[in-house]
């Protein structure tokens, strides 16, 4: 069974189903962290510097495995804003 098949299969749960779309959008807003990321040519490293904190931190923000304040979000934005290469000045 592949990760597809795995998937399709855990959602015909409801409950599994119902998590499932609820974590969509913190899905979709690391998505576009690292999309923008990449997009602007920067590096965790880079983004880490610009914050202030340690790669280890940014690598757990983009993997989901935190749980950022709303100021921290902002910063991140705003160093890759910054950057002048995200394609929306």
């Amino acid at each position: 069974m592949n990760f597809k098949q795995f998937r399709q299969k855990a959602l015909e749960n409801p409950e599994v189903h119902q998590e499932y779309d609820a974590l969509q959008e913190e899905f979709s807003l690391i998505d576009q962290l690292i999309a923008m990321r990449t997009k602007a040519g920067l590096t965790q490293e880079d983004v880490a510097k610009k914050l202030g904190t340690n790669k280890s931190n940014i690598s757990r923000l983009e993997r989901g495995r935190s749980n950022p304040s709303w100021g921290t979000l902002n910063k991140y934005a705003a160093g890759l804003w910054l950057s002048g290469k995200t394609g929306s000045n």
